[in-house]
């Protein structure tokens, strides 16, 4: 008996890793139809979902090489291919052969990313991604299509999808560091303040989704760049020895 509820125990974050996939497949088969909106609110729930299985495995110590590999084959799907057709299908196909090409631009982007997290040993400093992390990169591009399900309407719209896509492909193979989503919430010294926060942020997104789920996943988008610049930008004299930090090579799919 013991035995098989160990094997329940290691069998239950791969079936979250299912669900992510499923997600991801989903996604697809909605923007093929035309139902952007539903589309892109099932790269959210993948988004949900990829993070819950990391976290069951390792609180049920069942994490496993299998899970991994299973889990990185799971996000190129859900985070590489789902938001690329999404977008694809949304606001690039009226540019032909550029907009397809700039979607495996982005696939590509999501699978190298997936691969050095892969390979790429971790860092005592848990508090950085290097490199946009692809669930977040996923969600700009579901949030986007998201909060105006029916395209921007101007005439500079497939212009600004290919931005979309470009942008957060470049980041998610960059160096830039960001934060890590565990590290965006309070310190669990006062863990009434995360579940007020917790709270908070649920009531926001019940209230006005679009809005909320928009500006999140673009001020995390913006958090790299700024966080690189914002140093190099201030007076010598205040710098102090930040030029000596050494960069972590921590990593996330």
């Amino acid at each position: 008996r013991n035995r098989r509820f160990r094997r329940g125990v290691y069998l239950l974050p791969s079936m979250f890793t299912v669900g992510n996939l499923f997600c991801g497949y989903a996604c697809i088969v909605h923007a093929m139809r035309g139902d952007y909106a539903t589309a892109a609110v099932f790269i959210g729930v993948a988004i949900v979902l990829d993070g819950l299985d990391g976290r069951i495995a390792r609180l049920a110590d069942a994490a496993s090489e299998f899970g991994g590999e299973f889990d990185s084959l799971a996000d190129v799907i859900s985070f590489g291919v789902a938001p690329a057709i999404l977008v694809f299908s949304w606001g690039l196909e009226g540019l032909g052969r550029l907009g397809w090409a700039v979607g495996f631009l982005y696939v590509t982007a999501a699978a190298l990313r997936l691969a050095r997290f892969n390979v790429q040993p971790g860092s005592s400093d848990k508090r950085y991604f290097i490199g946009m992390p692809s669930p977040a990169s996923a969600g700009v591009l579901a949030s986007t299509v998201f909060a105006w399900p029916e395209g921007f309407g101007i005439d500079q719209g497939p212009a600004l999808a290919l931005a979309i896509v470009i942008v957060p492909a470049g980041l998610m193979v960059s160096r830039l560091r960001f934060r890590s989503f565990g590290a965006l919430a309070l310190r669990p010294r006062s863990p009434s303040l995360v579940l007020l926060q917790f709270a908070g942020l649920i009531a926001a997104i019940a209230v006005e989704p679009r809005p909320v789920l928009f500006v999140m996943s673009y001020a995390y988008l913006i958090s790299g760049p700024v966080g690189f610049l914002w140093p190099r930008l201030q007076p010598p004299s205040t710098r102090g020895g930040q030029g000596k930090e050494q960069v972590p090579t921590a990593n996330a799919s």
